[in-house]
């Protein structure tokens, strides 16, 4: 097996033990893997950015391609290095205000598209299709979204939500089924995007967990085995270390 794969798995097994140290309390190992992280992050971005932006959008179209107009941008970019010089510091608000204009300009008419007008469209679909030779047909498959039943779900739940936000009349009566709908609708949505989010966290724990099991194999000279037990090893030197440092012992 090549020593690349070797030391990867050695490393990536390593990592993996010290970052699931916190589940026993705060210790040097998880600060040292958690450092790891965050600055071998923070390189690969800034490698990742001179590389595609510095060199890819930037040097090869211009020396390559003669697109002299980045230079535009270019010169707008370095505006904001004058943010570190007080004298001319002002200079900065122009780059800025440029960046927060076609940013703002750019992500509006997607919002307004995404948020408003997407959800205008689903509510407003057909509670019924009139089929030939008169008469309607109602659909109730709940796995088709565009179904007939989904369409009146989703305008109950449209309904009661904007419900309960309007404050101006007291719930009370029928008011107070409405909105206690719409809380029902929104604890719904919430726990989805909640679940949503848990179940994220749990594959990426299922990655970790995977590769610690196949790490153990002795083609990669098992190092989920040695390195838990040398990581077992370093928290139980720390914490007696600890302890003796204590005065009162605990």
């Amino acid at each position: 097996m090549p020593f690349e794969t070797l030391l990867g798995a050695w490393v990536a097994t390593g990592l993996t033990l010290f970052i699931l140290t916190f589940l026993y309390k705060d210790n040097p190992l998880f600060k040292l893997a958690e450092h790891l992280y965050v600055g071998v992050s923070v390189g690969y971005t800034v490698v990742k950015t001179y590389d595609t932006v510095l060199v890819r959008l930037i040097y090869m179209p211009i020396a390559e391609q003669g697109e002299w107009s980045l230079l535009i941008p270019i010169g707008i970019g370095i505006l904001m290095l004058a943010r570190y010089f007080p004298k001319v510091a002002w200079l900065s608000r122009i780059a800025f205000a440029f960046i927060v204009g076609v940013g703002s300009g750019l992500a509006i008419p997607r919002i307004i598209s995404s948020f408003i007008l997407k959800q205008v469209e689903d509510t407003v679909r057909p509670l019924f299709y009139a089929v030939e030779g008169g008469g309607v047909t109602f659909t109730v498959d709940l796995m088709d979204p565009a179904s007939n039943l989904n369409a009146v779900v989703l305008l109950i739940g449209v309904v009661s939500v904007l419900f309960y936000f309007f404050f101006s009349v007291e719930h009370t009566g029928p008011g107070r089924a409405v909105a206690r709908t719409g809380i029902l609708f929104l604890m719904i949505a919430f726990g989805a995007a909640f679940g949503y989010t848990v179940m994220a966290r749990m594959s990426l724990l299922i990655g970790r967990l995977r590769d610690l099991i196949v790490f153990a194999d002795p083609q990669y000279g098992r190092p989920s085995l040695w390195l838990l037990l040398t990581t077992i090893g370093l928290l139980i030197l720390w914490t007696t270390r600890q302890t003796e440092r204590s005065p009162d012992g605990s």
